[in-house]
């Protein structure tokens, strides 16, 4: 039986960090929001609300501070003072510090868990928008003015109609595949396992990317000394990688960092998934848009995902409050033209960011090494290319929306 729920300004499918963000940051505009999420957050599917670590740029910090959230979440993370790049056996290294690009930390690193909970505490307490949980869109039908949205609940089916539909539910969208968006995805051939351990010597704020022979191992800063890791490794590997006991994981893990924070200790429950870059034909369809994943879904080699997808927030939440403050219609063709023009240079770039590191640090030919360590010293000594890379890294290139800039909507 289908059932017919009305209608509203906003509906967001996908209820994680980047669809709840969006939630937040919209309302200071006084527009209804319906929020489709499908997995209860105490659930151990919930990426939102598990132990892997997120990295915020500064940009996402100054967003978050427009949103007045980040007090709060600041309270559970750890700046990143500098950044140590190293190639595994090779001559060359890099490292960006926060005090030469003049800013007080390079980034934040939290754990996706404190953020979420920050994120749903405070749109819980939102009076216009409505979260709807578990509960998964299955259907969409753009019209002239309005589009209906299918809604499959434990109680049965449900529709409802929106001015403005956004797909926020992730790298495989049901939504972008209901809009007749198709996406390209690349099979990396890896796999990230995620955890955390605790490092013998304090890591002093730093993180550290080390490229090894088949992957990449970072190690990021958190809170009680501990430290994040993200180790890339091919995904034929992985089920050897399961079997280890947590002696024998450190122990890999000891081989490929090595020992400049000592003996490396205490890890913690690992998780693992595996690595693709997911990129859709294009950004809207009629009534519709794309944010984050269902966008883009990227290798973690740069850390660069989760903020490129608040970038799409905060770009998307610029076009329809002036669209709101001007009277117009927040999914007309012109917003929507807008949002893809916006938003498709930065998108190209961190893609070819994030893309170039992973072919250029997994190849094993003598020419590419060579390449890639003349390139790391270079990164160094060559004035002026230190600071570009550490202000795209830190989301602060280009054309800037007014949340990622740190000014409130309203």
């Amino acid at each position: 039986m289908t059932m017919q729920t009305g209608h509203c300004d906003i509906v967001i499918a996908g209820g994680g960090m980047i669809g709840a963000s969006l939630a937040v940051a919209l309302a200071p505009l006084g527009l209804d929001i319906t929020v489709i999420e499908p997995v209860e957050r105490q659930a151990g599917a919930q990426p939102s609300f598990d132990d892997r670590t997120t990295a915020l740029s500064r940009s996402s910090r100054r967003t978050f501070e427009a949103l007045g959230l980040w007090d709060e979440i600041a309270a559970a993370s750890t700046p990143i003072m500098s950044i140590h790049v190293s190639d595994r056996g090779r001559f060359g290294f890099s490292h960006i510090e926060a005090e030469e690009q003049r800013v007080e930390a390079l980034g934040h690193v939290v754990i996706n868990r404190v953020l979420g909970e920050v994120l749903h505490r405070r749109v819980e307490s939102l009076e216009r928008v409505r979260w709807i949980c578990p509960a998964r869109t299955t259907a969409a039908v753009p019209a002239e003015d309005r589009v209906s949205v299918e809604i499959e609940t434990a109680g049965g089916t449900r529709t409802l109609s929106c001015s403005l539909l956004v797909a926020a539910d992730g790298a495989r969208s049901t939504v972008r595949a209901a809009l007749g968006i198709g996406a390209a995805s690349i099979d990396y051939g890896q796999c990230a396992v995620t955890g955390n351990l605790v490092p013998e010597l304090p890591a002093g704020n730093r993180a550290f990317e080390r490229f090894t022979g088949n992957g990449a191992l970072a190690l990021l800063p958190i809170a009680g000394g501990r430290m994040g890791f993200v180790w890339v490794l091919p995904a034929a590997e992985v089920e050897a990688v399961r079997s280890l006991d947590d002696d024998a994981l450190l122990a890999r893990l000891q081989s490929l960092f090595g020992w400049r924070l000592g003996k490396l200790t205490k890890v913690g429950r690992r998780n693992v998934y595996p690595l693709a870059l997911t990129r859709a034909e294009r950004l809207t369809a009629r009534r519709a848009v794309l944010i984050g994943n269902a966008a883009h879904g990227l290798h973690p080699v740069a850390a660069q995902g989760f903020n490129l997808g608040l970038r799409d927030v905060a770009a998307l939440c610029d076009l329809v409050a002036d669209a709101v403050a001007e009277g117009r219609d927040i999914g007309d063709a012109a917003l929507l033209r807008a949002y893809e023009d916006w938003r498709r240079a930065d998108q190209r770039k961190v893609v070819w960011l994030t893309d170039g590191l992973v072919r250029l640090f997994g190849s094993s030919r003598a020419p590419v090494r060579l390449l890639r360590n003349v390139g790391m010293l270079g990164f160094d000594l060559v004035p002026g290319v230190r600071g570009a890379f550490a202000r795209h890294t830190m989301g602060l290139a280009g054309r800037l929306p007014r949340l990622a800039r740190g000014v409130p909507l309203a």
